[in-house]
């Protein structure tokens, strides 16, 4: 992964931190973020309620998962029994966009990918998983 690349995502993340501390959660960001698939990119936890988050920001007409990491955000999710998401962050000012890991479907190779259109049809967006209060 190149080192602007990388940077780009640490912003994206950290942006999306500071979202979800400003809204009252209690956030972390894993140690390696970008680097291995072993955790979601942030943990987000309030009211003994925990979700897992990993972050993109990604400008094109779909977003693409890799195998091994897909698999191990549903080990993640099934292990812990709380939601895991992949948060999109959309350029153009569109924002974040939040989508569970069942809405993505299988590449012709070990991918999961999914269209920029079906997510904003979803339109799941922050305060629908991170409601006020």
């Amino acid at each position: 992964m190149s080192l602007q690349r990388y940077a780009k995502g640490a912003r994206a993340e950290r942006e999306l931190l500071s979202i979800l501390d400003a809204k009252g959660w209690s956030v972390t960001r894993s140690a390696g973020s970008g680097v291995n698939a072993i955790s979601p990119d942030l943990i987000a936890i309030k009211g003994g309620k925990c979700v897992s988050i990993e972050c993109k920001s990604w400008d094109s007409g779909s977003l693409a998962i890799d195998g091994e990491q897909y698999r191990k955000l549903l080990y993640w999710r099934d292990n812990g029994a709380f939601p895991t998401f992949v948060a999109w962050r959309m350029k153009g000012g569109e924002g974040w966009y939040f989508i569970e890991l069942d809405e993505f479907e299988k590449g012709g190779t070990d991918n999961w990918n999914i269209t920029r259109k079906k997510v904003l049809l979803s339109n799941r967006k922050i305060e629908d998983v991170f409601p006020q209060g």
